[in-house]
């Protein structure tokens, strides 16, 4: 989904979701030169040589950004397929808050056997804020667009900023979580999601408070 064209919510937003969420280039080949990649255990990194002796001696060429362009299309391509496989979640049923973490869960389920490919990807995108934040604000994007959301103001930008930190924080453990079923990434991304709700609640308290009475 689009943001908003309100040019006062991007100015005060946009930048800290990244702006833009439009997605990078897309085509079968690269989606298949990112799983070779991916299927190479153990995982040998974000390279071009990496990506060459995986994929075919010109496989470089659909990336032509190296390391950076590669781990961009590995987050789109894991974008895409956690949005197709949100069918299978029941979502329909939820309300709106469970949606939103049982894509999270989704998410990191279907990226588990690749945690060290996605732990390696954290370290490029490291060295690269600005795409760091084009691949989170993408990210949270999806999230939203398959529960469901359609905003079209403001709020487009608040949801979003705020799942941007509940996921990012949630990944960091993820990657050094070895509890079994993520049990532990799963504990802490609840007590994110409680810590939200209650901001919530604090925020819909002090507006109440703030109106005139009789309003």
């Amino acid at each position: 989904m689009r943001p908003p064209s309100s040019g006062a919510a991007r100015t005060v937003a946009g930048d800290a979701v990244g702006g833009d969420v439009t997605p990078p280039e897309r085509s079968p080949e690269r989606d298949a030169a990112v799983d070779a990649l991916l299927a190479v255990v153990p995982f040998p990194g974000w390279t071009t040589s990496a990506l060459c002796a995986a994929a075919g001696p010109d496989a470089d060429l659909l990336f032509p950004g190296g390391a950076a362009d590669l781990v961009e299309a590995f987050v789109d391509l894991a974008d895409r397929r956690s949005v197709e496989g949100a069918a299978g979640l029941g979502l329909e049923a939820m309300r709106v808050p469970a949606r939103v973490r049982a894509l999270v869960v989704e998410r990191l389920r279907r990226e588990r056997p690749h945690r060290d490919a996605v732990r390696r990807a954290l370290g490029v995108l490291a060295g690269a804020p600005g795409l760091a934040a084009r691949c989170t604000a993408r990210t949270v994007d999806a999230i939203w667009f398959a529960a469901g959301d359609s905003s079209a103001d403001f709020s487009w930008y608040t949801k979003r900023l705020i799942l941007a930190g509940v996921y990012g924080s949630t990944l960091l453990v993820w990657v050094g979580d070895r509890s079994g079923d993520d049990a532990a990434t799963l504990a802490f991304l609840d007590r994110r999601l409680d810590d939200v709700r209650r901001l919530g609640r604090l925020r819909q308290t002090l507006t109440a408070w703030g109106r005139p009475a009789g309003r």
